[in-house]
């Protein structure tokens, strides 16, 4: 019987299908059922500064409105409850004490110095790791690249000296050199990649003429940018490497280990299909790795990748030409 325990970042944990920082990790009792379901750990959703910057702006406005107003008209006070970032590492000190899954904290931050700040007081939640979401559109013309890429390692050199526990980073899939990108921050003591970060696209409405949010999920077909960097960085780089991004079933989990993941993260699939669904990936896992004969994890993790496959190149240009010459 295959066994799927394996580790990341030095935790230990029984399964490599981890839940991603999603809305799942805002109620108890799906925590709860993704444990129950055999996750391996779980990402908290990231605390955003900006949301933070936002709420704090929006309580001033409103302690604000009648501050000239006549000194009876007791109704202008509003309710107080802007809390700063203390909501969410409250609710991250209750779920550590509730589960025993490993749990790892994320971060948005905006400033500097915010960014270890905050990084010391997810520490204290008790969490096993933390997780930097560096997530910011390079829209400024006047930015170069070089600079976009030395602001992000001041922000690790800062968090990871200022805390004890590990440290990964998830990345864009836009950097110039990914492959640098992710060497660099090896360099720095990062001890996991997320490949790679899924910016949520702005569409325009016609009808109304006003742009239009919405959340949408990740497709199967969406496995094959992370699952080609991954491979390309096996064996290659001193950091776990953990695949996020359109895994939504045990086989396409499976691709992601033999392309060299450490962990698999997974959100949309447990989103569209339910928590459980977790259990009928693992099973399915588990079925693929009993027909192979793989009895771990680590008897297959990056066999595929490049530096193992006996043609190499065909992560970068082989296949793109085969493809091309096979047109008519």
């Amino acid at each position: 019987m295959a066994t799927l325990k394996t580790s990341y970042m030095g935790v230990e944990i029984n399964s490599p299908l981890v839940v991603a920082a999603s809305s799942i990790s805002s109620f108890l009792d799906r925590i709860k059922l993704a444990e129950q379901a055999g996750a391996g750990l779980l990402v908290i959703r990231s605390l955003f500064e900006e949301q933070i910057q936002l709420d704090a702006l929006k309580l001033e406005e409103a302690l604000s409105v009648g501050a000239d107003s006549f000194a009876e008209a007791l109704s202008y006070f509003p309710s107080i409850e802007h809390a700063g970032a203390d909501e969410h590492l409250m609710w991250i000190e209750k779920t550590r004490a509730d589960t025993k899954l490993p749990l790892i904290a994320s971060l948005n931050a905006v400033s500097p110095g915010s960014w270890t700040r905050f990084a010391k007081q997810l520490e204290s939640t008790g969490v096993d790791g933390l997780e930097l979401n560096v997530y910011a559109v390079a829209a400024d013309p006047k930015v170069a690249g070089a600079q976009i890429e030395s602001t992000l390692y001041e922000i690790v050199e800062s968090v990871v000296g200022e805390v004890e526990i590990p440290v990964s980073v998830k990345l864009s899939p836009f950097y110039t050199s990914v492959a640098n990108v992710a060497a660099e921050l090896d360099k720095r003591g990062v001890k996991g990649l997320v490949l790679f970060n899924r910016f949520l696209q702005p569409d325009i409405d016609p009808q109304s003429e006003k742009l239009s949010l919405e959340m949408v999920y990740s497709s199967a077909a969406e496995l094959k940018l992370p699952l080609r960097w991954v491979a390309l960085l096996y064996g290659r780089n001193g950091a776990d490497l953990a695949l996020n991004t359109g895994v939504h079933s045990g086989k396409d989990a499976a691709k992601a280990l033999l392309a060299g993941a450490q962990i698999v993260q997974v959100a949309s699939a447990l989103l569209e299909n339910g928590i459980p669904y977790l259990s009928t990936m693992l099973r399915e896992l588990e079925g693929w790795m009993d027909e192979h004969g793989y009895e771990a994890v680590s008897d297959f993790r990056g066999k595929m990748s490049q530096k193992k496959i006996a043609d190499p190149i065909a992560f970068e240009r082989a296949q793109y030409v085969k493809l091309l010459m096979s047109q008519k």
